[in-house]
């Protein structure tokens, strides 16, 4: 397996403008409703437009079936309304060594062309005074994949998220995704994965780094 590694190290404050997803100062004018039924007239063009026949029952409600998906399946995570509730819990018991959770998987659509990468994200922290369900995880993670993305960019958003969630730098994200934009079009290479990671506060100490790269490989 052939790998692109591109590491990013950073410690950086909360601010992250830098790294937000472009958007238009317009973008929640229109209703979810309203924005289906413009998309559902645009890609009804781009297929005629092709060449096909909407006439066709296979092909009649694709216009719509797209619509729908875009607004209300892969590109929720757009809307900050739906940015998912994280909960505290004190951290009573004082742990201060490292909470990892591994292999999230996402789902998500390069902002290049529209195609899909896909993999894992793992997660570690070192808690402050501060600690969340692990599902919240999870989520925040499903919340950033949900978007147009650019592999670097959600794993900086990521780590961005979290240190503002929990009051700390100590911080790490790691992602390996398999990129379809690479397998489908170009080269066509099926066996490539890119991998990306952010490490800030205590993760920059090659020392704890390397052990969560050892915690990470365990079975």
């Amino acid at each position: 397996m052939h790998t692109e590694d591109h590491d990013h190290e950073h410690d950086h404050d909360f601010d992250d403008s830098h790294i937000d997803t472009p958007m238009r100062n317009d973008a929640f004018d229109k209703s979810d409703d309203e924005k289906i039924e413009i998309i559902q007239e645009h890609f009804k063009a781009i297929m005629e437009t092709l060449g096909l026949d909407l006439n066709d029952d296979s092909l009649k409600g694709t216009p719509k079936r797209v619509a729908k998906m875009y607004v209300k399946e892969m590109f929720w995570g757009l809307n900050p309304n739906n940015k998912p509730e994280v909960s505290h819990f004190k951290n009573k018991f004082r742990y201060n060594e490292m909470l990892i959770e591994k292999d999230i998987h996402f789902y998500t659509n390069c902002e290049h062309h529209f195609v899909p990468f896909f993999g894992n994200a793992h997660i570690a922290y070192i808690p402050n005074g501060k600690v969340i369900g692990l599902s919240k995880l999870n989520r925040i993670v499903e919340y950033f994949a949900k978007r147009p993305q650019v592999q670097e960019r959600m794993t900086m958003q990521i780590s961005n998220e979290l240190k503002k969630i929990l009051g700390t730098d100590n911080v790490a994200v790691i992602i390996n995704a398999k990129h379809l934009c690479v397998a489908s079009r170009g080269i066509k290479d099926n066996s490539s994965h890119t991998t990306t990671s952010e490490y800030s506060g205590r993760f920059n100490d090659p020392e704890t780094r390397n052990e969560l790269h050892r915690l990470l490989a365990l079975n």
